[in-house]
């Protein structure tokens, strides 16, 4: 919105000239996210405890967790606000992969928050059963794919990192291909989120990483010299992994251990959704998976315990997701999750690298 107010003022007022660039309006969505959720935090979490919409916990987790119980949930309504507010700001608002983003992230989040209200106000303790909650997952999923295909950039194939000629064109089958993605995404966010600050400051670290891989696609000379799929209008999404990435910041103020509110899944079903479809436009799918690892190894953590208990009757770990299996280990919580944010870090840090191995 500034942009489209306050760039075409440039003839005569020189200064707003620097609405045009992408790396200025990324720094002014940042500072607005976290400006718009450490400002309305306190208001929203007492609004929260007043509406008594509180965190049920499970009796056969770790004991701790017991004293979470009518902690405020549903703070991923806080994440999304400031996400939207930010890019309906800073973006160009003719650019349509922004306008992709920020659809399938409220749709998604929309999914969650159902989910959520029906778990928490109206004391429904399966929420949304998993088949209507899979079903709109996907409906939403097969939208953002196939609006994806239908306004690319490039041609549908699955790009290999490491390797610059290694590709995998997949033609119509890009569609539900993206869409998994998309479905997979969510979940494995949705998992992760289990303890104060571990799924929102995962996220911090890979929405990061994807701002950084979608200004370089977006730029025709540094693709060109990091010989990546050049990408006209994916630098844009910087502008809105900006606020993605401020908005979790912002939110992380109050959700670190010992979290004054949780998530919820209108929270990690959004950011999911998020992260992937800024993946599936810049072509780098594969590289979600290794800078998401830790989403991707709760994942697979509760797959193997449920595949082992059902072919074997014994458990591979104490308890899946594998966070709370190092909880029931011994580790304090603020260990576990500060060693999870250190491997984020570092898959983050991989993921960049490969920019120049190729």
């Amino acid at each position: 919105m500034l942009y489209h107010l306050l760039y075409p003022l440039h003839g005569e007022y020189s200064f707003f000239n620097v609405f045009k660039y992408i790396t200025f309006r990324t720094f002014g969505a940042g500072i607005t996210a976290i400006l718009v959720c450490l400002l309305m935090g306190t208001v929203f979490i007492k609004w929260l405890q007043k509406k008594q919409i509180g965190q049920s916990v499970r009796d056969d987790g770790p004991q701790s967790h017991l004293s979470k119980k009518g902690t405020p949930t549903m703070g991923g309504t806080l994440i999304i606000f400031g996400t939207v507010i930010s890019t309906l700001l800073w973006a160009d608002l003719e650019n349509i992969p922004v306008w992709i983003a920020l659809l399938t992230t409220v749709a998604l989040g929309a999914v969650g928050f159902v989910d959520d209200y029906k778990k928490v106000i109206e004391k429904n303790s399966k929420g949304l059963s998993a088949r209507k909650k899979l079903l709109f997952q996907w409906l939403i999923a097969f939208a953002a794919a196939y609006a994806m295909y239908i306004y690319r950039e490039a041609p549908p194939v699955l790009k290999f990192p490491f390797f610059k000629e290694w590709y995998l064109d997949l033609g119509w089958a890009y569609v539900p291909f993206a869409a998994l993605i998309i479905v997979g995404a969510t979940n494995a966010v949705n998992l992760t989120d289990g303890l104060d600050g571990l799924a929102v400051g995962s996220t911090i670290t890979t929405a990061t990483t994807f701002l950084i891989l979608t200004y370089c696609a977006g730029h025709v000379k540094i693709a060109e010299y990091l010989q990546i799929p050049h990408i006209p209008s994916a630098g844009e999404l910087s502008v809105f992994l900006a606020a993605i990435a401020a908005s979790c910041l912002g939110f992380l103020w109050f959700n670190a251990y010992p979290a004054q509110v949780f998530m919820g899944d209108v929270g990690a079903l959004a950011l999911g959704g998020a992260l992937a479809v800024s993946a599936i436009i810049t072509k780098n799918e594969i590289l979600l998976a290794i800078c998401g690892g830790i989403f991707v190894i709760e994942t697979l953590s509760v797959v193997a315990q449920v595949v082992s208990f059902k072919m074997t009757g014994k458990r591979v770990f104490k308890m899946a997701p594998i966070h709370h299996h190092f909880e029931l280990k011994g580790w304090p919580e603020p260990k576990v999750i500060v060693r999870f944010w250190i491997i984020s870090i570092l898959l983050a840090l991989f993921t960049l690298s490969t920019l120049k191995l190729r």
